[in-house]
């Protein structure tokens, strides 16, 4: 069970987040608070795992305190102006509630933020079987086994799964490499990077990885290719 706090400067807002934490066995809620500057006293001397937070405080947003917090909680924000969604998840949000919210949306979001605990606190990158990314305001989980391939374009990536279904994500190649078992996918050119289960044949500098799928090797990726799989 992860431990939370809830701030938010509407009293109503705090009992709706007590009640659904009550109903719910993933989240303790240990306290909630109508003013950010309580809650920032709170979590310097009582750290907690998960914060509920509103956009739309008086004093500070939700926003601005959550920047200035030292240490890393994942944060849901709350709020009933759907125009902040975008800067929230630029703050790497778990998920973004739009006020009024139901018990079965409110799970959603709570479950995301205890699998992404989990995941991080039982992480083990030698062994790991799936990944988290942020795709279309949501945190994502990606089972690692049904990644067909990752496609790099400009600011943004494309992974694509075995089941047809491609995942948007705004990220680097370098920031994907990072989540990726170094073992088990190489990077084959700028725009591509490849699971080596998934090499079917090479030819003429084009990687085969399904019928009548085919990706080019880059140039200045060649050498480390060849190396990696012919070894």
């Amino acid at each position: 069970m992860i431990t939370a706090i809830a701030i938010d400067d509407e009293p109503l807002a705090l009992e709706i987040v007590e009640n659904f934490c009550a109903q719910t066995r993933l989240v303790k809620l240990e306290k909630t608070f109508t003013k950010t500057n309580e809650g920032k006293k709170h979590l310097d001397s009582f750290p907690v795992d998960l914060i509920f937070l509103d956009i739309n405080m008086p004093a500070i947003s939700g926003i601005d305190f959550f920047r200035g917090l030292k240490t890393e909680t994942m944060v849901i924000f709350t709020t009933a102006h759907p125009q902040h969604a975008v800067e929230g998840f630029e703050l790497s949000a778990v998920d973004y509630l739009l006020k009024p919210y139901s018990f079965e949306r409110f799970t959603q979001a709570v479950q995301k933020a205890s699998d992404y605990h989990n995941f991080l606190k039982h992480r083990q990158p030698a062994e790991q079987k799936h990944f988290f990314i942020r795709s279309d305001y949501t945190l994502v989980k990606i089972q690692t086994s049904s990644v067909l391939y990752v496609e790099g374009l400009a600011d943004y990536l494309k992974i694509h799964l075995d089941s047809g279904k491609t995942v948007i994500t705004r990220m680097t190649m370098k920031n994907i490499l990072e989540k990726l078992p170094a073992d088990e996918f190489i990077r084959v050119h700028r725009s591509f990077i490849i699971p080596l289960t998934r090499i079917q044949s090479v030819r003429n500098k084009n990687i085969n990885i399904k019928a009548g799928l085919d990706i080019p090797i880059g140039q200045s990726f060649e050498d480390e290719f060849f190396r990696v799989f012919k070894g």
